[in-house]
């Protein structure tokens, strides 16, 4: 864990950001090592955005913060990139929530790990999932959300994939999420994070 980045994250200094996650890289750094402090300063404007002491321009500039940070570990990554894609995924943050945080580090993972990934963006329908896989013949749906408000869009998600017959697994994330809510929205799985996200997504396809 480095206090330092997440200091520079959970206080916008964007440029310090990728500086120290830099010279963590240079220094040996293990860059899950560094993604679990990105995890942890995530949490940390999470329930200050939950408490009124962040608010939505500070939740969409750390998302900017969080790939920029994605971006400089994929290049000491590329050892571990698969080359050829095992599945596709289609994820997103559910309708009425922006929180891109997690979902961003998610899709990160699953796309260094070797999956295709469509990210629908943030309040994205459940149309617009159903119509995602449809394009894209994803066999997998991450549906993320922050904000307990995220339960029932979740869960209607859910509902919409199913009525259209979608040949999908579904796992669901972020937030207080749990394996009660699991089982409230009807989805196949949560994951606690993104390497929980990775491994139902390896397990799913039997990689």
């Amino acid at each position: 864990m480095s206090q330092a980045l997440i200091s520079a994250i959970t206080e916008m200094r964007e440029e310090d950001a990728r500086q120290i996650t830099t010279q963590l890289l240079d220094g040996g750094a293990d860059p899950l090592k560094i993604l679990d402090s990105c995890k942890q300063a995530m949490d940390i404007i999470g329930d200050q955005f939950e408490n009124g002491e962040a608010f939505i321009p500070e939740l969409i500039l750390a998302g900017e913060m969080i790939k920029s940070i994605s971006e400089i570990l994929k290049s000491h990554m590329t050892e571990e990139v698969v080359t050829h894609k095992l599945g596709k995924v289609v994820i997103g943050t559910v309708q009425g929530d922006i929180h891109n945080i997690a979902k961003d580090i998610v899709v990160f993972m699953l796309d260094i790990n070797g999956f295709e990934v469509t990210d629908l963006g943030v309040d994205v329908s459940a149309e617009k999932f159903v119509e995602a896989v449809k394009e894209t013949e994803a066999t997998i749906v991450g549906l993320s959300g922050f904000l307990t408000t995220a339960y029932d869009p979740m869960k209607v998600t859910v509902a919409a994939l199913k009525e259209a017959k979608a040949d999908v697994k579904i796992m669901i994330g972020g937030g207080q999420v749990n394996e009660r809510i699991c089982v409230y929205t009807g989805a196949d799985a949560y994951g606690q994070d993104a390497i929980a996200a990775v491994s139902l997504a390896k397990q799913w396809i039997g990689a």
